[in-house]
Order: C-alpha cells, then sequence, then structure tokens
C-alpha cells in the first residue's frame, strides 16, 4: 500500500477489541497510510475473537505495560493523534493528559448514554475539572451520548458522533445472494446475536417466544440465538430455553456470522440496557427486519418503527411479544421489502465514512 502521504503515527488506546474496531482502523490505514500502535485489554473470553493479520495496525498487550512505560512509549512514539476508551483505565487518562499538554488531539471514546441520573450529574460535574485538560475531543455513538458529552467540558465543536461502525462490507457482500435465497423462500428464523449476560434480555426474549408457541401463536417460526457469557447455560437450561423450536448456537466467530444471518428473516435485540449495539448495523446491513427494545441506542440511525421493523419497551414481555406477533403475521413479499430498507439504511455509515471523519477531524498535517 502506497501512504497518500507521510506516514502519520497513531496511538489507539482501548480495552475490549472487536473486528468491526480494526475494520475501521483498516480504513484509517488506506486513507492515510498512517501507522497505528493500538494497545488493548485481553480479548475477553466470552467473545474470544480471532483478530487477524492488518499491515499497518501493531497490536499490543494492555498488561506488558506498567502505567510508566506506557507513558514512556507514547512520548517516544509522539503520535498525530490519540484514540482512547473512556476513563477507566488511569494509564490511558496519563497518555492522554501528557499529550495533550503537547498540543496532540486526543480523543476519547463515549457510548455511555446520558439517562440524568445522581450519579451521572456527579461524574459530569468532576468531569468538567479533568476533561479539558486530557481530552481535546469527545467522540460518541449517538444522540443520547452527545447529550452527556455536552455537560462534560467541551464545546459542541469538539464533540463528534459516529464513534462505531460496523464492518459492512462482509455483510453487504452476503445481502444479495441471501435475498435471492429468501425470495425463493422466506426464513422464518428470528435471530439474536449477543453476549448472555443480564442486561441483553434472552431469558425474556425466550420466555416470550416460548409462550407464543405454545398458544399457537408463532405460526412456523423459530428462534435461534448465538452467544456464550455467563448466563448461557442458565437459560438454556431454563424451561423456555429447552423448548423445541429454540437453538442455542453458542459462539460463532465474526467471519461465520453472515452465513448465520443468511438464514434468518428477522432480528431481534431485546436488551434491557444497550448503549448502542453494532449488531443492529450488521444484521441491517444482511437485509433482515428489526426489532428492537428502545433501550438499544443504535435504533436512532437503523431503524425506522413501521418501515423495516418494530420497537418495543424493554423489558416488556407482552409489548416484546405483539413486536414478534407483528412480524410473523407479515406476509413475506412485505418482510423482503422491510429487509431492503434494513440494508439501506445499514450502508449509510461505514468503516471508509469513520476514517474520513478521524483524518479530517483529529489528524494534524
Amino acid at each position: 500500500m502506497e501512504p497518500t502521504r507521510n506516514e502519520p503515527r497513531v496511538l489507539v488506546l482501548y480495552t475490549e477489541i472487536a473486528p468491526y474496531v480494526l475494520a475501521c482502523l483498516d480504513a484509517l490505514v488506506a486513507r492515510t497510510g498512517a501507522r497505528i500502535q493500538l494497545v488493548r485489554w485481553p480479548v475477553n473470553a466470552e467473545a474470544p475473537f480471532a483478530l487477524g493479520a492488518h499491515p499497518g495496525i501493531t497490536l499490543h498487550d494492555r498488561r506488558d505495560f506498567s502505567d510508566e512505560c506506557l507513558l514512556a512509549f507514547a512520548l517516544d512514539l509522539q503520535p498525530q493523534f490519540v484514540i482512547a476508551s473512556g476513563w477507566v483505565d488511569k494509564g490511558y487518562l496519563k497518555v492522554c493528559r501528557a499529550m495533550r499538554r503537547q498540543g496532540i488531539p486526543t480523543s476519547m471514546n463515549l457510548d455511555t448514554a446520558w439517562r440524568g441520573d445522581a450519579k451521572q450529574w456527579i461524574s459530569a460535574a468532576l468531569a468538567r475539572l479533568w476533561m479539558p485538560r486530557t481530552y481535546s475531543h469527545i467522540w460518541a455513538t449517538g444522540t443520547r451520548q452527545v447529550a452527556y458529552a455536552r455537560k462534560l467540558g467541551l464545546p459542541a465543536s469538539r464533540i463528534l458522533t459516529g464513534l462505531y461502525a460496523a464492518d459492512t462490507t462482509p455483510f453487504r457482500e452476503a445481502f444479495h445472494a441471501a435475498r435471492l435465497a429468501r425470495q425463493q423462500r422466506y426464513p422464518h428464523r428470528f435471530i439474536h446475536v449477543a453476549r448472555y449476560i443480564p442486561t441483553k434480555g434472552q431469558q425474556l426474549l425466550c420466555d416470550a417466544f416460548a409462550e407464543l408457541c405454545d398458544h399457537g401463536r408463532a405460526g412456523d417460526w423459530e428462534l435461534h440465538l448465538v452467544g456464550t457469557g455467563e448466563l448461557h447455560e442458565q437459560v438454556k437450561n431454563s424451561a423456555s430455553g429447552r423448548h423445541p423450536r429454540i437453538v442455542h448456537r453458542g459462539f460463532v466467530q465474526a467471519t461465520d456470522i453472515p452465513a448465520v444471518l443468511a438464514e434468518a428473516g428477522a432480528s431481534v435485540l431485546p436488551s434491557l440496557y444497550e448503549p448502542w449495539g453494532v449488531v443492529v448495523q450488521e444484521h441491517a446491513c444482511i437485509g433482515l427486519p428489526l426489532l428492537l427494545s428502545d433501550a438499544v441506542g443504535a435504533g436512532e440511525r437503523f431503524l425506522e418503527p413501521g418501515v423495516n421493523g418494530a420497537l418495543h419497551k424493554a423489558g416488556d414481555k407482552a409489548d416484546l411479544q405483539q413486536c414478534l406477533l407483528r412480524i410473523i403475521g407479515t406476509p413475506d413479499a412485505e418482510l423482503l421489502r422491510m429487509g431492503d430498507r434494513s440494508a439501506e439504511l445499514g450502508a449509510t455509515w461505514t468503516p471508509e465514512r469513520w476514517a474520513e471523519l478521524a483524518d479530517q477531524t483529529l489528524l494534524k498535517r
């Protein structure tokens, strides 16, 4: 790859890395010729993604650096800009504060939605004392996160949106073949992809769908759940989780997810708390109607209720069942049209556009 300018140096300080993060950084390398030093926490055991090779990106394990060594590493690198995950890692904060003193742009990732509770008001008040000395920018996911960012002491001109972009290419590439197959025989299968943790709502989903099946209201639809996590065995072995029309497929590598989604007919994410949810964009890109709870932040960009899916109240089983019934009762041809709109919306924000924003806003040239 021929860089478009002298190779910029970028430092990325992350918590957990997922393939979509690397897709965005790959796009930045392709656009700018950047050389990226990526420090990240260990891969989560509940989502052991295979990260693959990424020319232009050097991966580092956070455990290999003390805070002092990390600071020395950053000072020696002298990056053109720094992207860091929030304010959890104090070592990351020290680096960003030092870079900020040198006039180097530093951007904080923010995917926490503003809820307006006492804890957030206190955090916001305290953050105003140190945030401008640590970060020059805040990169938020959506409008709820921007509402939080505006309370943290930086001017609105320094707040970016669109922090997360799915690795859209494999899903968009799989869409056309999946659509042709759905035209021939539409798959009556709900798909749910998430870690089995309390906030994702798998037990609620299984309870709601199993009850519809037992009352003869689910037609010939089935439910497949993908993922693992602390509640996997508990949900899988619950009365509803063992229902014969519910399948728990376990963890699936990112490279294999498009094939799984191609066999599905609608996506459902009934999260009780979901600041964003990149999975929503992935499922939209492959042309699935979307059923989301009102706690899912990504709904603001990828769901048009009544057009390409439906919204239900988080934690409300009856409301979730009404959403499931809307899909079950929708003719296949209409489901296909709903999926087409999902695919259009999913393609509106890509790693390439993410890289363009990073280049134009953060990269000092």
